[in-house]
């Protein structure tokens, strides 16, 4: 979960129910989504919005990649946040699922917009939370956030000593090798069909590719890029259009770059996957 999403948790993380008694409830063209899709929270929502098939029910408000208000947040966002907490202490965050009937947000929760579109919005779309796999998805999107995420800004970072480098690289590395062991002979982590896990690793993929790359050292890039399986499969999902089309490689770059006091690295110049190439269907891949 990142800083933003914790600061607006408190006030901020309404649900949308089964029926009117719920106050919020699932409405065509009653709400609307406003995401930046250089932010990984964001990105997974769109992904889910597409793939679920929403466009035509619940429209979606791009903002740009980087953002222009005080502590990351966004100046077009203020109103509605003021309006939905009064003199509201945090930035401005996007993603936000705000209520057009009345004017104010109903959640700046990642987590929870993304079960309220599948669970509510999405009722005759793919089944993107089997209960069968529910364990199975939250120990996955545990190991995106701490053995992935985690661990690479901790390998990144300017200045960790000899020791703490190799520890966070060994536990991204272990991550990426027990996907790797998951996905020999199957298309998706789960079953047959896709569902959130797919999605959340999907977006993983992309920031350590187009992200935490830039802090890695090249011989760190290397151990990363010899995950074949994996990197087969995010180019294998950035082809399909409810991934690639979302993915805004020049904001991502931007948005990090914007943000980032780090040091680049050697293996900055060493990408792991083209994803331009990827998100057309070519399966392409520039190896180390």
């Amino acid at each position: 979960m990142s800083a933003t999403s914790q600061t607006t948790l408190p006030s901020l993380r309404g649900r949308i129910g089964c029926d009117a008694r719920s106050g919020h409830y699932a409405v065509p063209h009653r709400y609307r989504l406003h995401l930046s899709l250089s932010c990984p929270d964001c990105l997974r929502i769109a992904v889910t919005h597409s793939l679920l098939d929403l466009g035509d029910i619940l429209p979606v408000t791009l903002l740009p990649a980087v953002p222009d208000g005080p502590g990351g947040g966004y100046a077009v966002l203020r109103p509605l946040y003021e309006a939905s907490s009064h003199q509201h202490p945090g930035p401005a965050a996007a993603p936000v699922l705000s209520d057009g009937w009345t004017g104010r947000i109903v959640s700046a929760h990642p987590s929870d917009i993304l079960r309220d579109l599948a669970e509510r919005f999405g009722v005759n779309g793919p089944v993107l939370h089997p209960p069968r796999a529910a364990e199975d998805i939250e120990a996955l999107g545990q190991l995106c956030e701490q053995d992935i995420n985690e661990a690479a800004q901790c390998a990144g970072r300017l200045g960790i000593d000899g020791s703490a480098h190799e520890a966070a690289l060994g536990t991204l590395l272990g991550a990426l090798g027990s996907l790797e062991r998951r996905l020999t002979g199957r298309d998706h982590l789960f079953g047959d069909e896709l569902t959130a896990a797919d999605v959340q690793l999907w977006v993983t993929l992309v920031q350590l590719d187009t992200v935490h790359r830039w802090h890695l050292d090249a011989a760190a890039v290397h151990r990363i890029a010899e995950h074949r399986r994996v990197w087969a499969y995010a180019r294998r999902l950035a082809a399909l259009p409810a991934f690639g089309d979302h993915l805004d490689l020049d904001g991502i770059a931007r948005r990090h770059h914007a943000r980032c006091q780090g040091r680049e690295a050697a293996g900055a110049a060493v990408q792991i996957v083209d994803w331009t190439a990827a998100r057309t269907g070519t399966r392409s891949t520039r190896r180390p």
